[in-house]
């Protein structure tokens, strides 16, 4: 269980220190609040009508958002990827868990 701490401390350190490394946490971080919004805050809001949930985490959501799309500009033209590339990470934000499926290819790129 301590090994594994010190793996996932060093692993962020590591990601930390390159912009694709600080896209991949953002994307993460991004994917999570989304999925919040849709599984727990929404069904809060609407079944049990407790509509300061969504206020919050959407409030959280988009400030995670608006990072994640000024990260995918930042490595987009650090990294002079393709524009249709930065338009797919930018789509994959719509989608449940899309973002970890770009977490995984960006895994695989670097």
């Amino acid at each position: 269980m301590y090994n594994g701490i010190i793996d996932i401390k060093m692993e962020l350190r590591k990601m930390l220190k390159t912009s694709i490394g600080f896209l991949r946490i953002t994307a993460i971080l991004e994917g999570i609040s989304y999925l919040v919004l849709l599984l727990i805050a929404m069904p809060l809001k609407y079944f049990f009508d407790f509509p300061s949930a969504v206020t919050i985490v959407g409030l959280i959501h988009g400030f995670l958002f608006v990072a994640y799309v000024i990260m995918i500009a930042l490595v987009l033209f650090r990294k002079r990827w393709s524009f249709f590339w930065a338009v797919w990470a930018v789509f994959l934000a719509f989608v449940p868990f899309g973002t970890f499926y770009l977490d995984k290819q960006l895994k695989v790129k670097t």
